[in-house]
């Protein structure tokens, strides 16, 4: 979820404040890939697997930056679409999404009942969206 997430706030603030979906897009992409090989290295230095049992570091760390990075791009690859309007409402979708996936997946695999793990990533989310649009809307 971190990296995913926090990828929201400069592409939507960087939307908002210039109203140009290329730029949108730009940052977007470059906070993916950033986020993606931030978290990437983060997993992988993090142990060496034999204090969680999670296996290889460098697998979970390749895994983890893959995943960060295409959360990211998923929601700014709307941006693609020259129409801002269009554009921002394909993203929010995409991100609403995004979010309802992310809590099945906390419920599914890290056994957090649904409606917890829907209310932590949607709250989450939302705080994060609504960071961006406002620093991007002043």
């Amino acid at each position: 979820m971190d990296g995913s997430v926090s990828t929201l706030a400069p592409v939507f603030a960087a939307a908002f404040a210039t109203r140009n979906t290329h730029t949108a897009f730009a940052v977007g992409l470059a906070a993916s890939i950033g986020a993606g090989i931030s978290m990437g290295f983060a997993e992988a230095l993090s142990d060496d697997g034999s204090l969680t049992g999670r296996g290889h570091p460098w697998v979970r760390g390749l895994v983890c930056g893959l995943m960060t990075a295409l959360g990211g791009i998923g929601h700014t690859l709307p941006f693609l679409i020259p129409s801002f309007k269009l554009a921002t409402a394909v993203a929010v979708v995409v991100v609403m999404v995004e979010l309802g996936i992310i809590s099945w997946i906390r419920h599914r695999y890290m056994e957090s009942p649904l409606l917890s793990a829907t209310l932590q990533v949607v709250l989450g989310g939302v705080l994060v969206f609504v960071a961006g649009v406002i620093i991007g809307s002043s």
